[in-house]
C-alpha cells in the first residue's frame, strides 16, 4: 500500500482470539452478575445471543462488536437494574479480570506488530473495549512497547463505527486519514475505516461472517500473521494483495 504511514489494530477478533477469550470471560461475568438468579441469567445469555454450553456467542450478538455502552443496558434490563455509570463499569471491570484470565492472541501478535514499527509504520489499538482493559492486555501480550496509542470507547472519541477513533489518531500523530490503515474484523471497523477517509484490511479471524465486506477491504489476509507478507508484496503464489 503504497504512502502508508500508519497501521490502527481492532483488538478484539483481529489481534485477540474472540471466542477462545471472550466467550469463557463473558459466561464468569454473567454468572457474577446474575448471583443464585437463574432466570436473570437466562435472560442475559439470551440478550446476548450467549451459548452457554459452547462458551461462546452467535455472530449476531451486541457484544461481538460493541462496547459496555451499546449492550450495557440491555444487560441493565435482564438484571431489572438502573442502567447507572456505577453499572456499567462494574461490567467493564469484571471482563478486564476475566478477559486477562482467558486472554488468547491470534497468531503472533508481537511479531507482526515488531515487523511494522521496523519498517517505520506508526502503530496503534482502536477498539470498542475499555481503554483501560486494552492496555492490560496489551501489556500482557508484550505489544505496549511498540504501540504509539491505545484507544478505546471510553477515551473520548466516541466508539466504532463512528470515526472519532481514527480521527482523533490521525490529529494527534498530523497525518492525513488516506495515510492510515484500519485493520479489522468487523462491519464496525469498516464503517469507522471509511468515514475517517482511512483505508481497510478485513482479517478473516473474527466471530462474524465477512463475506459481505470482502469487496469493500483494500486488501484481505486470513489472520494478521499474513499481513507483512501481503503489505511489502509478498503474499503466496494465487494469493496476491488488493491494494
Amino acid at each position: 500500500m503504497r504512502g502508508l504511514k500508519a497501521i490502527l489494530f481492532d483488538k478484539d477478533g483481529t489481534l485477540v482470539h474472540f471466542d477462545r477469550t471472550w466467550g469463557p470471560a463473558a459466561g464468569a461475568v454473567m454468572r457474577a452478575l446474575a448471583g443464585d438468579d437463574a432466570a436473570a441469567l437466562r435472560r442475559l445469555e439470551e440478550v446476548s445471543h450467549y451459548l452457554p454450553d459452547e462458551e461462546r456467542f452467535l455472530f449476531t450478538s451486541p457484544l461481538v462488536a460493541g462496547s459496555s455502552a451499546h449492550y450495557g443496558p440491555l444487560w441493565a434490563l435482564a438484571l431489572r437494574q438502573e442502567a447507572s455509570d456505577a453499572f456499567l463499569s462494574r461490567i467493564d471491570q469484571l471482563f478486564s479480570e476475566e478477559g486477562l484470565r482467558h486472554l488468547t492472541p491470534v497468531g503472533q501478535p508481537r511479531r507482526v506488530l515488531a515487523d511494522l514499527k521496523a519498517a517505520g509504520l506508526h502503530i496503534g489499538i482502536v477498539t470498542n473495549d475499555a481503554e483501560d482493559n486494552a492496555r492490560l492486555q496489551s501489556d500482557a501480550l508484550d505489544l505496549t512497547p511498540l504501540l504509539d496509542a491505545v484507544i478505546g470507547y471510553d477515551s473520548g472519541f466516541g466508539s466504532k463505527p463512528d470515526p472519532g477513533m481514527v480521527t482523533a489518531f490521525c490529529r494527534r500523530f498530523q497525518l492525513s486519514a488516506a495515510e492510515v490503515a484500519v485493520v479489522g474484523d468487523s462491519a464496525h471497523d469498516l464503517s469507522a475505516a471509511r468515514a475517517a477517509g482511512s483505508r481497510f484490511i478485513l482479517v478473516r479471524t473474527g466471530p462474524a461472517p465477512v463475506d459481505a465486506m470482502m469487496d469493500a477491504a483494500d486488501l484481505v489476509v486470513d489472520s494478521i500473521d499474513d499481513l507483512t507478507p501481503a503489505l511489502f508484496g509478498l503474499a503466496p503464489a494465487g494469493e496476491a494483495p488488493r491494494c
